[in-house]
Formats: structure tokens, C-alpha cells, sequence
């Protein structure tokens, strides 16, 4: 949704405030249900403030055992808006030019680098067998736990005669 703020940004003390429901098409292997922003733009001795309640369903695999997940997130977001940006100014800035701005390409952007980097069904979780690939929280496998390094035959070869 692209964010009209003229009004905003031009009058001390307003404030613009809406609900927006957003897809990801480009990621809706993980986003599968729409984010949920509640966002708020107010004009506070002339700086334009951005701050945004997200919550959001992630879909995903436990990085361990590969079983699926869905993750509740809740996130909070804020940024100083600029209509336009200057030589001196810092990164620390959102530029909204001609008063507008996309949310839709900030907040995704925002909960991208929020997301944690692993993602685990539990704490706890086993993982998969590395040999025969079952899943170990739900019962040990088969497999010779202990093997010896491969490296390590011909001595073992001398020992046994």
C-alpha cells in the first residue's frame, strides 16, 4: 500500500493511522496468510515518525529435523520519515518522496532482518540420523552410533592379527 503523507508531513501535530493486511507474493511459501500492520504516521515538531505493530504467521522446517513449522511473530517498527534526502544526512532516515510511501516494500524489508536466522520445532530436537536420515525425536534409529575413523583401518588391521 502506498502511504500518502503530504498532509502529514506538512501539518505539525497530525497523525494518519490504518490497518493494512499484506501479502508477500514473492514469498508465499512462508507467508501464507497475510501480515497483519497496524500503522501509524505522526508529525511530531516537524519529523515525521513511522511506527508499525506487525504480527505474522511463518511458515517454515525445523532446520534440524525437517519437520514443518508455523511461527507466530509480533513485531514493533519505527523509523523517522524525511520527504527528501539531503547530502549530510545519515541511513537512519526513510526518504518518502513526493510524501509517499510504500509499506508493503519497508515492512517486509523490516521483517526479513527481524526473522531469527534458525528455526527449531524445539529446543530440544534430536535432528535427523545422519546415516539413514529417520528422525530422531521420534525414537533412535538402528544405525552403529560409534564409527571409527576410516583414517584409522590400517591400524586397526594390525592390531586384529
Amino acid at each position: 500500500m502506498i502511504l500518502d503523507l503530504k498532509k502529514v508531513f506538512l501539518n505539525e501535530n497530525e497523525s494518519l493511522s490504518v490497518h493494512e493486511e499484506m501479502n508477500f507474493p514473492d514469498m508465499h511459501e512462508n507467508f501464507r496468510e497475510p501480515v497483519s500492520a497496524d500503522i501509524t504516521v505522526r508529525n511530531r515538531a516537524g519529523v515525521a515518525e513511522f511506527e508499525a505493530d506487525v504480527g505474522l504467521d511463518y511458515f517454515c522446517e525445523c532446520d534440524r529435523c525437517l519437520e514443518p513449522l508455523k511461527k507466530h511473530f509480533v513485531f514493533q517498527f519505527s523509523h523517522i520519515l524525511i520527504a527528501e534526502a539531503r547530502e549530510d544526512e545519515s541511513d537512519d532516515y526513510i526518504q518518502a518522496p513526493d510524501y509517499k510511501l510504500d509499506t508493503v516494500s519497508l515492512l517486509r524489508d523490516d521483517i526479513l532482518l527481524e526473522l531469527p536466522s534458525k528455526f527449531l520445532c524445539k529446543e530440544s530436537c534430536k535432528g535427523l540420523c545422519p546415516k539413514c536420515g529417520k528422525n530422531l525425536n521420534e525414537g533412535e534409529c538402528s544405525c552403529q552410533k560409534h564409527e571409527p575413523d576410516p583414517r584409522l583401518a590400517v591400524l586397526r588391521q594390525l592390531l586384529s592379527e
